[in-house]
């Protein structure tokens, strides 16, 4: 008699009537005798001998309950579905006002990383008597602005794109 089960979460396992039984990698893990030596050698499989082998049932799940949320009708619209030209304005707005707002914010943040680097000479940290770790701050200083200058001409090619 040949069973097969596969492993789940609380784990399971197949029995057999005398047979070897072969624990296969991947997921899901399989536990099965229903292979002979050379499937089982392919699959990579291993032997499971004089453990005792259980099977166990997994209970199926309820169908979650339907919520006023998913009664209503969906915000966006299907792929490939037409937007009322209103709604799609209102959209691009949104998107223009949350990503200049954002510029806004990297455009600061910019100015202050800057300030703090001071052309290449910021203030030494108590913390750094080692002259290498000033110069790794340096180093990481530097490049999170370049980083940074980055980012903000990424929101400026994203803003270019958005209609007037």
């Amino acid at each position: 008699m040949a069973l097969a089960a596969t492993l789940a979460a609380g784990g399971a396992a197949a029995q057999s009537g005398g047979g070897v039984v072969y624990r296969c990698p991947g997921p899901p893990v399989l536990y099965t005798d229903a292979l002979t030596p050379a499937e089982a050698k392919e699959k990579g499989c291993r032997t499971i001998e004089g453990a005792p082998v259980t099977v166990m049932q997994s209970r199926p799940r309820p169908a979650p309950a339907p919520t006023a949320a998913a009664s209503a009708p969906p915000a966006a619209a299907p792929a490939g579905a037409r937007v009322d030209p209103a709604e799609q304005r209102r959209r691009d707005s949104d998107r223009r006002a949350i990503l200049e707002a954002e510029l806004r914010r990297e455009e600061q943040r910019l100015a202050e990383m800057r300030r703090e680097y001071n052309d290449g000479q910021p203030e030494r940290l108590g913390s750094e008597r080692n002259f290498q770790r000033y110069l790794d701050r340096v180093a990481q200083m530097k490049a999170d602005i370049e980083r940074k200058e980055g980012d903000i001409a990424a929101i400026k090619r994203e803003l270019a794109k958005l209609p007037s």
